[in-house]
């Protein structure tokens, strides 16, 4: 079957493909749907962009759909960037300007603990949509380091490792990442069902809680 990625980010849609990697599900970017419209990520959590986006695009383009949306939260900022991290300096979205406004904000914070988080949404063609979620700890550091990944990557070191997410072959990073957690949760909840030749809604299950 073919599901539409609901996603113009190169490197998202990199990471996804690889992580997702489920051999009889046909994974197109939004780019093979070119009338689709670019959806506003509106909402004021990562849940509600991500069901915003799959339901919005599966009922234009009348095929299943992923979508997902994802941020870094920092505690001494009380958890922002958050929903705004892409835009996090204004537009258009610049990598380098969010990162040189956040180690500014914590210029003067000794505590830099974060997480990076994702919520994964599946819609069917008919708009209806489960979630899975997954996070990834870890801390701020005080310059960039490495050039591999996107966003925060070159800031963000994740608990028990030495390198940042831009430092790490990306093979470890896609074991590690938010994304990558929230994706496995993906495969298992519905692996089957994409896998099928006409999925059905009613084959869904429960989703699991957010993993840690």
């Amino acid at each position: 079957m073919k599901l539409l990625i609901a996603s113009r980010n190169r490197h998202k849609i990199e990471e996804i493909r690889a992580i997702l990697n489920l051999p009889a599900v046909d994974l197109a970017d939004i780019e093979a749907f070119p009338n689709l419209p670019e959806v506003v990520e509106d909402g004021h959590t990562f849940q509600s962009n991500a069901v915003k986006k799959a339901v919005t695009l599966a009922l234009m383009a009348r095929v299943w759909t992923l979508a997902d949306d994802s941020g870094l939260e920092v505690d001494a900022l009380t958890g922002a960037p958050g929903v705004q991290s892409a835009r996090y300096a204004g537009e258009p979205v610049n990598y380098e300007a969010n990162n040189v406004k956040l180690l500014e904000a914590l210029r003067d914070h000794e505590v830099r603990t974060a997480r990076f988080r994702c919520v994964v949404a599946l819609a069917s063609a008919d708009g209806r949509a489960q979630i899975v979620d997954g996070t990834c700890a870890g801390k701020i550091i005080h310059e960039c380091r490495g050039t591999g990944g996107f966003g925060y990557d070159p800031l963000f070191v994740p608990d028990g490792y030495d390198q940042t997410f831009a430092e790490m072959d990306p093979s470890l990073k896609n074991q590690l990442s938010h994304r990558a957690r929230a994706l496995k949760q993906a495969r298992e909840l519905w692996g089957e069902l994409l896998a099928s030749a006409a999925p059905s809604w009613p084959s869904f299950r429960k989703p699991r809680p957010p993993r840690a």
